[in-house]
């Protein structure tokens, strides 16, 4: 389980990469404390099972962000993005637009006698007629 070497006078020891992920992983399913591991193997040092924990404990991913992308993923991603921003401009315009056009016939619609909508209306087209039924719900 262990190597143990000698170097001027101290005793070091190295420890196997298959005993470090087996004491990380009674540790994090709550079978041993940190403390009690430590005593149990005879693991000196204050940070050495929580620098094993941080390399080989699973907690380590939670606060990570893996992306598994494809090569042409990104210009994919771009593209739609470059996409978003014209549509919404285009939004904007018809927005805008549309505000102008209602300000418009209510302008109209205000300086007109009733007479004179009625012969407007009927020289309307059933089309004409529709969108401007939806103009005066809106």
């Amino acid at each position: 389980m262990n190597n143990k070497k000698l170097i001027s006078n101290h005793l070091r020891l190295r420890y196997s990469e298959a005993f470090k992920i087996k004491v990380v992983e009674e540790i994090e399913k709550g079978k041993l404390t940190i403390s009690e591991a430590s005593r149990l193997y005879e693991i000196n040092g204050g940070h050495t099972i929580y620098n094993w924990i941080r390399k080989y404990g699973k907690n380590h991913l939670i606060s990570k962000t893996v992306r598994v992308q494809m090569k042409n993923e990104k210009d994919i991603i771009k593209a739609k993005e470059e996409r978003i921003k014209e549509l919404e401009k285009a939004l904007a315009a018809t927005t805008v637009e549309n505000i102008f056009q209602k300000c418009y016939i209510e302008t109209i619609e205000s300086s007109l006698t009733e007479a004179e909508k009625k012969t407007l209306l009927s020289k309307l087209s059933p089309e004409q007629k529709r969108v401007l039924e939806r103009i005066e719900v809106s």
